[in-house]
C-alpha cells in the first residue's frame, strides 16, 4: 500500500487536541468537569487513533509533504504551515498521543480534588497540539512554532500552582534557560534561510552538500560546523542536555501528570527529534557529532550520580530522564540515530510509567514525597507495585524488558565510534549502566519493601529536606499511623496500558526499527563515514540471541552489580549508606549541591547579567539617555530661554540701542577700513 495521505486526516489529527483545549479553557467552568475532561480526552484519543493509522499507512509505503497554507511571501521565500509525513513523524505521532491520552485519563483521577482542574485540562490539550505541529512540520518556520509553544505551555504547566512561591521560581527557570537554548537555535535557522534562501526540509537538505564546502565569514570554521552546533544549542535547552539540565529538576513543582507528559515523554525528547530530522546536516561535520557526543555521555553519567542521593520521589525519576535523555544524545553524536530514536520510543512508555506510578505512590501516601516516609507498599497498592517494577526493569536494562533493547544498542554504537570524545563517551555509557540500576532499585526497595516507615513518620516538609514537596499542595498529616490504600482505575488503567509496551515493544520493535527499512529517508547516515550502524547489524541475530547473550557482555553485569548493591544497603545493612556518606562527605557535598551549577547560574551569570542590566540602566538609560539626551537637552533649551529673555525686555530704548550697535557692527563687517574711518574724520 502506497501512495499520499490525505492532509485532512492530518489536521484533524493536529487540531483535535486544540478544539478540546479551546472548550475546556473558555467554557470548561460553565459547562463543568465531566464535559472538560470528556471533551479533551476524547481529541487527544482520535488524535491517537488517527496517528496509529497513519502510522500504518506509512509502514505500507505512504508519505505526505505538503503545505496546507501560506502565511506570507517575502520575495522567493516562503513562510507555510506544512505537514512531513513520513516514519520519524509518524513515530512521535503515536509516541505523543498515546502517552497524553494515558495522561489525561490518569487526570481524571489525579486532579480530582484540584480547582484548576478545568485549566488543567486545557494546557494538556493544547501542550498534545503544540507537541504535534512540531513533530509534524515540514519546514524550519512551523518547526519554530512548535518549539516554542510548548516551552510556553511548559512554563504554565510547571508554575501551574501559581500561589506557590517554588513553583513560580521554577516556571521562570525554565523559561529562562530555554530562551539561552533557543537563542542559539534560532541562530542555526537564521544561517540555514541566509544560505539556502528556504525554510523548507528538503529545498535545505538538498543544498546541504553546497553549505558543507562553506566557511563561516572572517573565520576559517566550517559554515555547516557551525549551524549544527547552534541547532544542537536548541536541543540543549529542551533536552535539557549539560549544561542547561538545570530547569527539568526543578519543574518536579508542577502536577505529577505533567512530569510524565513534557518531562519523560515529549517536550525533552523534541531536541532528539529534531537532531535526527537534521541528520543530513549533522553527518557532515565530525565536530558538530563530536560535541553531541560527548555532551551526551557528560548527561548520562553525571546526571545519574545526582539520582543516587535524591530522597523525593519524583526528582529521583526526574534525574534518571536526564541521564537517560544523555543516552539518546550520545547515541546521535555516534551518528546512530535510530538507535536515539528507538530509546526515545522505549523511553517514553517505561519513564511515564514509572512517573504516574510514583503519582500513585504520592496519591497513597496523602501526598507526601519523601521516600523516607514510605515502605512496605507493595501489600498495600499491588497494582502501582507490579507496573512501578515492570517500569524499573525495563529503565535498568533488564533482559527482554524494552530499555534493554535500546541501551545496550547504544553503548555498542558508541563503542564503535571513532570521532574524537568516543572512548570518553563509551565509558560513561557503559558505567552509567551500574549507576542506573543503583539509583532505580534504591527506590524500588525503599518504597516497596522493608519496613513501614509510614507508620510512624512524621513530615519533614520545609525541614530538614527541601526536596519534598507537596504534590497538591497539602502534606503528610504527622499524626503517625495510617493505611495507604490503591489508586482508583481511572490511576491504575493508564499503568497497565503504558506497562505493556515497556515489557514487549522494544522485542517487537527492534527488527524493524534498527536493522529493517523502516526510518528509510527519513533519516540520513554516511554509511562510509559513520558505519556503526552496519556494525550493529553484524551482530544482530533476533531479540532473543540478544538477550541470551548479555551474559557474556560487560553491561548485564554492571546491572546486576547495581542491583545487588541497592538490595544490601537498603534491605539487609541499612547503616551502609551512611557510612559510605561519612567516608565520601566531600563527593556528596558536591552532589548534594548540584555539582554547584544553580550556584554558579545565580552568582556568576544572573549576577553579571544584573551588574551589566544596573550599567545600562544606571550608565546608560539614566546617565546618557536621560541625563544627557533627554534632560540636558533640557537644560540647554533652558539655559538659551533665559538668555533671550534677557534680551527681549520689551523696553523700546533696549531695541534701539540694539539697532544702533547692530549698525555699527553692520558697518565694520562689511565697509573697508580706510573708507570707515576717512568717514569719520570728516
Amino acid at each position: 500500500m502506497a501512495g499520499t495521505i490525505n492532509p485532512t486526516l492530518l489536521l484533524v489529527i493536529a487540531l483535535a487536541p486544540l478544539v478540546g483545549a479551546i472548550v475546556a479553557g473558555l467554557f470548561g467552568k460553565s459547562l463543568g468537569r465531566a464535559v472538560s475532561h470528556s471533551v479533551t480526552t476524547g481529541s487527544v484519543a482520535l488524535s491517537f487513533v488517527l496517528s496509529a493509522y497513519v502510522l500504518w499507512q506509512v509502514v505500507g509505503g505512504a508519505h505526505y509533504d505538503g503545505a496546507v497554507y501560506t502565511w506570507m511571501q517575502v520575495g522567493t521565500l516562503r513562510m507555510q504551515v506544512g505537514f512531513l509525513i513520513d516514519s520519524l513523524s509518524a513515530l512521535m505521532m503515536v509516541v505523543v498521543t498515546f502517552v497524553s491520552m494515558c495522561v489525561h485519563l490518569y487526570t481524571v483521577g489525579y486532579m480530582a480534588e484540584d480547582p484548576g482542574y478545568e485549566r488543567f485540562f486545557a494546557y494538556i490539550s493544547l501542550f498534545t497540539f503544540s507537541m504535534l505541529m512540531l513533530v509534524m512540520s515540514n519546514n524550519l518556520l512551523q518547526l519554530f512554532f512548535g518549539w516554542e509553544a510548548v516551552g510556553l505551555v511548559s512554563y504554565l504547566l510547571i508554575g501551574f500552582w501559581y500561589t506557590r512561591e517554588s513553583a513560580v521560581f521554577a516556571n521562570l527557570k525554565a523559561f529562562v534557560v530555554n530562551r539561552v537554548g533557543d537563542f542559539g537555535f534560532v541562530l542555526g535557522i537564521g544561517l540555514i534561510v541566509a544560505h539556502c534562501g528556504s525554510l523548507n526540509y528538503a529545498d535545505v537538505f538538498a543544498q546541504a552538500p553546497a553549505l558543507a564546502k562553506l566557511s563561516f565569514p572572517g573565520t576559517d570554521w566550517m559554515l555547516i560546523t557551525v549551524i549544527c552546533i547552534c541547532l544542537f544549542i536548541g536541543a540543549m535547552g529542551k533536552s535539557a542536555q549539560f549544561p542547561l539540565h538545570v530547569w527539568l529538576p526543578d519543574s518536579m513543582e508542577g502536577p505529577t501528570p505533567i512530569s510524565a507528559l513534557i518531562h519523560a515523554a515529549t517536550m525533552v525528547t523534541a531536541g532528539i527529534f529534531m537532531v535526527s530530522r537534521m541528520s543530513p546536516l549533522f553527518e557532515l561535520s565530525n565536530t558538530a557529532l563530536s560535541v553531541v557526543l560527548v555532551l551526551g555521555a557528560i548527561t548520562a553519567l553525571f546526571m545519574g550520580f545526582l539520582g543516587v542521593i535524591q530522597n523525593d520521589i519524583k526528582r529521583v525519576i526526574a534525574y534518571s530522564t536526564l541521564s537517560q535523555l544523555g543516552y539518546m544524545t550520545t547515541a546521535l553524536g555516534a551518528s546512530a540515530y535510530p538507535v536515539a530514536m528507538f530509546h526515545l520510543m522505549t523511553h517514553a512508555f517505561f519513564k511515564a510509567l514509572l512517573f504516574l506510578a510514583a503519582g500513585s505512590v504520592i496519591m497513597g501516601m496523602h501526598h507526601d514525597q519523601d521516600i523516607r516516609h514510605m515502605g512496605g507498599l507493595r501489600k498495600y497498592m499491588p497494582i502501582t507495585w507490579i507496573t512501578f517494577l515492570v517500569g524499573s526493569l525495563a529503565l535498568a536494562g533488564t533482559p527482554f524488558f524494552s530499555g534493554f533493547y535500546s541501551k545496550d544498542n547504544i553503548i555498542d554504537a558508541v563503542a564503535a565510534s571513532h570521532l574524537a570524545g568516543a572512548g570518553f563517551a563509551s565509558f560513561a555509557v557503559t558505567a552509567s549502566v551500574f549507576v542506573t540500576a543503583l539509583y532505580t532499585f534504591r527506590l524500588y526497595f525503599i518504597v516497596f519493601h522493608g519496613e513501614e516507615r509510614f507508620r510512624t513518620a512524621v513530615s519533614h516538609h520545609g525541614h530538614d529536606d527541601d526536596h519534598a514537596h507537596d504534590d497538591h499542595g497539602h502534606g503528610h498529616d504527622g499524626h503517625g499511623s495510617f493505611e495507604p490504600k490503591e489508586s482508583p482505575w481511572v490511576v491504575t488503567v493508564p499503568l497497565v496500558l503504558l506497562a505493556i509496551p515497556s515489557a514487549v515493544i522494544g522485542w517487537i520493535g527492534i527488527r524493524p526499527l534498527l536493522f529493517g527499512h523502516f526510518f528509510g529517508n527519513s533519516i540520513y547516515i554516511d554509511q562510509a563515514a559513520h558505519p556503526e550502524m552496519a556494525d550493529l547489524a553484524a551482530h544482530f541475530h533476533g531479540p532473543l540471541q540478544m538477550a541470551l547473550d548479555s551474559v557474556a557482555h560487560l553491561p548485564l553485569w554492571l546491572a546486576l552489580a547495581g542491583a545487588a548493591v541497592a538490595y544490601y544497603a537498603y534491605m539487609v545493612n541499612p547503616k551502609f549508606p551512611e557510612a559510605v556518606k561519612r567516608i565520601f562527605h566531600p563527593v556528596y557535598v558536591v552532589l548534594d549541591h548540584k555539582y554547584y551549577m544553580d550556584w554558579i547560574n545565580e552568582h556568576v551569570f544572573a549576577a553579571g547579567a544584573r551588574l551589566l542590566g544596573r550599567g545600562l540602566w544606571q550608565g546608560g538609560d539614566a546617565g546618557l539617555i536621560d541625563g544627557v539626551l533627554v534632560n540636558g537637552s533640557a537644560r540647554v533649551v533652558g539655559v538659551a530661554a533665559v538668555l533671550m529673555r534677557r534680551l527681549q525686555t520689551g523696553f523700546i530704548y533696549y531695541y534701539a540701542l540694539a539697532m544702533i550697535a547692530g549698525v555699527v557692527v553692520f558697518m565694520w563687517m562689511f565697509i573697508p577700513g580706510k573708507l570707515l574711518s576717512g568717514w569719520f574724520i570728516r
